[in-house]
């Protein structure tokens, strides 16, 4: 038995595009990392904004565990009773506790062990919610009685949000990526404790674009400073994610490889 366990992480899934590329090479690495554990953050899958129950179907059946979220989750409003229904979708822990849906979970993976993962928002730039390094806290003392191994998406603007609390939780989870800017960073690594972490793991999704979205109506949006229709991109589809082998009985991080594909 396996005393590694190899998990893959896929960055913002933003619309049809970003999905069916997903669709079309998520199995290749799945296999090249002999994945047993995959994640995708899914808050951009339907039109840019949520996440449908029918695309939600769609990740899962290629293989993912769980899908993480971050703030446009709450841009389409079904999207609350997909999670009062699918345990295995998260929204981020730190919002008020009377939204529904849950922040973290323990998954059980049988005979290799079980995986938390937790997902959290950062405040700075963003709304006002919980302190999410309190959330992690709180989280952290549920977990601790089943496994060492915790994977974490911090989805946030500010990258010093996203690094200080990779900071301060490194030795006390496997992994933490952040998400949200839809720019991938190149400063993947090992924390002296044991966390693997990344600032922002980037898009999966069109590049010939501004964060996913049409180039005209984004430059519209800056010269005249007035709200335009978001309108999805198309071209230069892009996966971004990160490769992560863990200790199970420690939890510590051994490995984390960045994945861009096409590359740059």
């Amino acid at each position: 038995m396996s005393q590694l366990l190899n998990i893959f992480f896929v960055g913002d899934v933003v619309g049809r595009p970003g999905l069916q590329i997903v669709e079309k090479v998520l199995k290749q690495y799945l296999q090249k990392f002999s994945v047993d554990f995959c994640i995708v953050n899914g808050e951009n899958t339907t039109e840019g904004k949520g996440i449908s129950e029918e695309n939600a179907k769609t990740l899962f059946g290629l293989g993912v565990h769980v899908i993480t979220t971050g703030n446009h989750l709450w841009d389409r409003w079904q999207t609350r009773a997909l999670l009062a229904k699918e345990k295995n979708i998260l929204r981020p822990l730190n919002y008020p506790r009377e939204n529904g849906g849950q922040g973290f979970l323990v998954y059980d993976l049988k005979e290799k062990g079980q995986v938390g993962v937790i997902n959290l928002q950062g405040r700075t730039y963003m709304q006002p919610i919980d302190d999410p390094f309190k959330a992690a806290d709180w989280a952290l003392s549920k977990i601790a009685n089943d496994t060492k191994v915790v994977f974490v998406d911090m989805h946030a603007e500010a990258s010093a949000e996203k690094m200080a609390l990779a900071w301060y939780l490194d030795g006390r989870v496997s992994a933490l990526v952040g998400t949200h800017t839809h720019v991938p960073t190149a400063d993947a690594r090992i924390l002296p404790k044991g966390t693997a972490f990344i600032t922002d793991v980037g898009m999966t999704g069109p590049y010939d674009s501004v964060i996913g979205m049409r180039k005209e109506v984004a430059i519209k949006r800056f010269l005249l400073q007035t709200p335009h229709k978001f309108e999805m991109a198309e071209h230069d589809v892009r996966l971004c994610g990160v490769f992560v082998q863990v200790e199970r009985e420690t939890g510590k991080a051994t490995r984390i490889e960045q994945v861009i594909f096409p590359g740059f």
